[in-house]
């Protein structure tokens, strides 16, 4: 497939050389990919601002194999999620999106549900007040299908049902254990209260255009905060990259 075009989403745009750019963009057809913009720094590139992080567009790549960097041909926008790039609370909040969307999708395995969900939750910060919570929601729902879902129902260690008692969470074991196991193993975990797991439940069960209903404070916001965050970073390897910008260059350095 050397010639393809597809929409995509700009989830990463990095200065190469002189005047060009590479991409890592998501898209509908091909998943993620990462592709060369050749002169897209220039003053007067055909591009214009079509490769800014969060950009929803119409994109033509060509690539003469699997291992190589695809070559962006064309890019035309098809939403600017403009309103992203003007307030840090909601650049933060698409920074964590696109970051999670990066760290868990493997190269060029397309996935139709992942891509549209990326969409909606882009879209959804342009009406939701709360975009720290439309961000964890977003990690929540994008979990079940990268096929990392933690187990919540039961150990994820011996798969006891552990009932609606307060259980331990092991990001390293992929989710609740039960008190057996940890003292067994010896593992620390974090402690995760039942009204914590069920809104998880339900935040994962959810479609989610839905799951923007749902609303958390107090405890059970910082458990789930503390254990999604954890969890992501064992799946993913490694912590997510700092979104801690304060300009939006740094979106695209």
């Amino acid at each position: 497939m050397p010639l393809y075009k597809t929409k995509a989403i700009v989830l990463k745009s990095q200065r190469w050389g002189e005047a060009d750019r590479i991409v890592t963009l998501y898209s509908e057809n091909v998943g993620k990919v990462r592709g060369i913009a050749r002169g897209a720094r220039r003053m007067k590139s055909r591009f214009g601002s079509a490769l800014e992080p969060f950009r929803l567009i119409d994109v033509t790549l060509f690539e003469k194999n699997a291992e190589s960097l695809a070559s962006v041909s064309q890019a035309d926008i098809t939403e600017s999620f403009g309103i992203l790039r003007e307030n840090l609370a909601l650049m933060t909040a698409a920074a964590r999106m696109v970051n999670v969307i990066q760290a868990l999708t493997p190269d060029r395995d397309p996935n139709p549900d992942i891509f549209q969900a990326l969409i909606d939750g882009l879209s959804s910060l342009e009406s939701e007040s709360d975009s720290e919570l439309c961000a964890l929601l977003f990690q929540i729902h994008i979990l079940g299908h990268t096929g990392f879902r933690p187990q919540i129902d039961h150990c994820a260690e011996c798969g006891t049902y552990t009932g609606m008692v307060k259980v331990t969470f092991s990001p390293q074991s992929g989710g609740i254990i039960c008190g057996s196991c940890r003292d067994r193993t010896f593992d620390r975990g974090f402690s995760i209260s039942p009204g914590s797991l069920a809104f998880i439940q339900q935040a994962r069960r959810l479609p989610f255009h839905k799951v923007t209903r749902l609303r958390a404070a107090g405890q059970v916001r910082q458990e789930v905060e503390q254990t999604i965050d954890a969890y992501v970073r064992v799946v993913a390897g490694k912590a997510l990259p700092a979104v801690n910008f304060t300009i939006t260059e740094k979106l695209s350095s």
